[in-house]
């Protein structure tokens, strides 16, 4: 435990959970006074959320070892510690270093972690106004994470919608959406179906559902040519949403 005068002069900081058995960090979390101790000993009890860091803690101990611990950066605010907590959380968890607590703050600053194309998306929105009647806009916003750059876009924007099987030989661009923001532009070569489970309402009294296979569709594609990407990316189409929809396609806007 730190005495007091150590206690008065950390003030917030940020601190990391290390497994010595690969010496691979599994947490990361911030706080004042002796909450990493507290953290050790597992009785913090404000987060659920901790009960899998727990189980890993009680893991480390029966196989004879202790929990290691360091002091990413100490003598913060508690707005300074929250700042690089989640930027050690993005980093780490950008090079598949950290995987256990990243839920829990992924993209929660808004200022975090992001390619350069992502930061000049960011601070040059336009408004879209339309969109051609050969596209389609799809959200990713549940498929895709931050920071990861084209290849990841494309992954989560591929497949797979419940889109009419008559309507795809119109589709010939899809647009990708994150957070209200055009992010890439991909050509549609093909289409393809593909199984997926949907949920189904049995009983709306009692709000009883089941997951049903049904038939949805992907396509393969490449990023557009320049003269219709530059149409669409970077433009937002926030001021089109209406507030809490949950719209994943659209047609138009």
């Amino acid at each position: 435990m730190f005495d007091e005068k150590t206690r008065q002069d950390l003030k917030y900081y940020v601190y990391m959970l290390l497994d010595p058995r690969d010496n691979q960090p599994f947490y990361i979390g911030k706080g004042a006074d002796n909450i990493v101790y507290k953290h050790l000993d597992c009785v913090i009890t404000q987060d659920d959320t901790l009960d899998l860091q727990y189980e890993r803690i009680k893991a480390i101990r029966e196989a004879g070892e202790n929990v290691k611990h360091v002091i990413v950066r100490h003598g913060l605010t508690e707005d300074e510690a929250f700042q690089i907590e989640g930027s050690v959380i993005d980093t780490l968890t950008y090079c598949g270093m950290l995987k256990s607590n990243t839920a829990i703050r992924q993209n929660a600053i808004e200022k975090g972690l992001m390619t350069s194309d992502e930061i000049v998306r960011r601070y040059n929105v336009q408004p879209l106004e339309k969109i051609g009647l050969d596209c389609l806009l799809i959200n990713i916003n549940k498929t895709y994470r931050r920071g990861n750059g084209t290849d990841a876009i494309y992954l989560a924007t591929k497949e797979t919608w419940l889109i009419s099987e008559l309507k795809l030989p119109r589709i010939k661009y899809v647009l990708s959406e994150y957070k209200g923001l055009i992010v890439e532009v991909f050509k549609v070569e093909s289409w393809y179906p593909k199984k997926r489970l949907k949920n189904k309402t049995i009983d709306k009294e009692h709000n009883i559902k089941v997951k049903i296979e049904v038939t949805g569709y992907g396509f393969n594609g490449v990023v557009a040519q320049d003269k219709v990407r530059d149409l669409y990316i970077n433009k937002s189409v926030a001021h089109t949403k209406k507030r809490g929809s949950s719209q994943v396609f659209r047609y138009k806007i």
